[in-house]
């Protein structure tokens, strides 16, 4: 019988308690996440129905860099993988899992820029939109 996947919370306490790291991760191997930002991004280009050439387009990015992407051979950098989301119409639930996966920072509201962000991304604003946004008010734009 499978267990059932435990939370971060649960998993930190009990990191902390454990006596010794080897035990720990044999005892959660099931717990650790294994998705990976390449597949994500492949679900989530087939179930918005776009084709690489558009998201590039939506993303202001090239074709080549894109496919770059998509093959593993490129690692994008935070504001390259915003350009990503907002080329994929994401969430911010899906962004933010996508910057998880990528190791890199989430975004967060207390940061001005990452504010504005955010609200672009809540309100369906494209990345142009956005930059724009990001430019007028003194921030540094995602491309």
């Amino acid at each position: 019988m499978k267990m059932e996947r435990r939370n971060t919370d649960d998993l930190r306490s009990e990191l902390m308690d454990a006596p010794d790291l080897t035990t720990f991760l044999a005892a959660n191997e099931d717990n650790f996440s294994s998705a990976s930002a390449v597949a994500r991004l492949n679900e989530m280009l087939e179930k918005k129905g776009l084709s690489k050439a558009a998201l590039a387009k939506q993303s202001g990015m090239s074709e080549i860099y894109l496919h770059q992407i998509f093959a593993g051979r490129r690692n994008p950098s935070r504001s390259r993988m915003l350009c990503l989301c907002f080329g994929l119409s994401a969430s911010l639930k899906e962004t933010q899992e996508l910057l998880r996966l990528c190791g890199l920072a989430e975004l967060y509201p207390k940061v001005r820029r990452n504010a504005i962000i955010i609200y672009g991304l809540l309100h369906g604003m494209d990345l142009f939109a956005v930059n724009d946004r990001l430019f007028s008010e003194d921030e540094e734009t995602l491309f």
